[in-house]
């Protein structure tokens, strides 16, 4: 888990990044996989949420399972 002081500056970071480019992130060609990869894990990751399972948690216990995108 981060502290705030330490989660603070990713997040602005991120905040940042999204509206410097936002009429590029409005387009139809930026699509939800993007978004989540770009915007939402680095999100979660900065609140300290283990997003990609480095630690090998069995599912049962993971913080994030992350949907099927073979359906989209």
């Amino acid at each position: 888990m981060y502290s705030k002081e330490e989660a603070y500056p990713k997040i602005a970071e991120l905040v940042e990044r999204f509206s410097d480019q936002f009429n590029n992130y409005k387009r139809g060609d930026y699509n939800e996989t993007q978004t989540r990869k770009d915007f939402i894990d680095p999100f979660f990751e900065a609140l300290g949420w283990y997003m990609n399972n480095k630690h090998g948690a069995w599912e049962t216990y993971r913080e994030v399972i992350h949907e099927d995108d073979k359906n989209k």
